[in-house]
């Protein structure tokens, strides 16, 4: 009797949260969320106001020209990182990607290069298969031989820089499919194709994570690796497709970035990786898995974008400008902890 009239009056002396604790538990669970939206606005403010040129319809469609390639690496991206995983590999393979189309597509004579021609779509298939095969060969390291995904994408990485090296040997390349031509440089009713492609993806991957079966499966590995094992979910195989997904956008990306770029050559793509991350990070999606989505990171895209774009409107000291991204990095890192851990706070709270 003792032990339960103990235990009923604790019970009874718990209090209810008020509403500022109840506010300011929901701003903490949003704060991955809000902090990149705050930023975004705050952008777009600071940089209308400092140039008239900035806030134009002409410039708002340049930007999302010049991101749409960083889009659609990070939509793989967000996948993999979804799952607590990373791919450091993506810039090579896209570059990879771009190079090996180009090397099967008819170059003119004044190319160096010892390539070998196909049919566009023939060139376009080859390139695609050896997306697929650079990151199943990725998902085997990570799980089946146990190799971290970030030292394994880390020598994939070197692995699509010396395909890249082998193929061009230092010789840039000009010509690839016509359909990469127009879907790269092209544009419908004024809107670029590059533009409406990204969008298509990152609204596929949307619907993916969000509505399939393999979204779920998706956060619930990244959120709960243990918990998704003892449900039965085959966690090696989410995490290999997840690699393997993350390659596939790279490679679109690159023989898109190619057509965009007008060329193919090595290392034209190494910028692209720390954007990618970048922007999956900035948007919001969390580094330690299960947080996060493709919203985050259409966000997270636009920050960068806006951000590089606004920079050039004020006519900024071009060193300056790649510390400011760095801090804006940084700052975006420091969130991401944070939030997570009020989520282990609240988690080790009882109820």
């Amino acid at each position: 009797m003792t032990r339960n009239g103990n235990l009923m009056g604790a019970q009874t002396t718990q209090t209810t949260p008020g509403p500022g604790a109840r506010i300011g538990a929901m701003l903490g669970s949003q704060l991955r969320n809000i902090a990149p939206f705050i930023t975004l606005i705050a952008l777009l403010v600071f940089f209308g106001v400092a140039s008239p040129s900035f806030l134009t319809v002409d410039n708002f469609s340049n930007i999302l020209n010049q991101v749409s390639v960083t889009a659609i690496i990070a939509v793989g991206l967000t996948f993999v990182i979804l799952c607590a995983e990373i791919d450091l590999s993506v810039a090579a393979i896209a570059n990879a990607a771009g190079i090996v189309v180009a090397f099967f597509t008819l170059q003119e004579s004044y190319v160096n290069i010892a390539n070998v021609p196909l049919p566009g779509w023939a060139a376009i298939l080859v390139a695609l298969a050896s997306c697929v095969a650079l990151g199943l060969i990725n998902a085997f390291g990570v799980t089946r031989i146990g190799i971290p995904s970030f030292i394994m994408t880390l020598a994939m990485m070197q692995i699509g820089a010396g395909i890249c090296a082998m193929l061009v040997r230092g010789q840039i390349a000009y010509a690839v499919p016509p359909i990469l031509v127009t879907l790269g440089s092209g544009s419908i009713g004024g809107i670029p194709w590059i533009v409406i492609v990204a969008g298509i993806t990152l609204l596929v991957a949307h619907l993916v994570l969000t509505y399939t079966r393999f979204g779920r499966y998706v956060y619930m590995v990244g959120g709960n690796r243990e918990a998704a094992e003892f449900s039965g979910v085959n966690v090696r195989v989410i995490i290999g497709a997840v690699l393997v997904i993350s390659a596939v956008c790279s490679g679109l990306a690159g023989m898109l970035g190619v057509a965009y770029f007008g060329s193919a050559q090595q290392n034209e793509f190494d910028t692209f990786l720390l954007d990618a991350i970048a922007a999956v990070v900035v948007g919001g999606t969390s580094l330690f898995g299960g947080r996060g989505g493709i919203g985050n990171t259409i966000i997270g895209v636009l920050i960068l974008g806006v951000l590089n774009n606004g920079l050039d409107h004020v006519d900024i000291d071009s060193f300056l400008k790649i510390l400011i991204r760095g801090l804006i990095l940084l700052a975006a890192l420091v969130i991401n902890v944070y939030a997570q851990r009020l989520r282990t706070v609240r988690g080790a709270t009882p109820a």
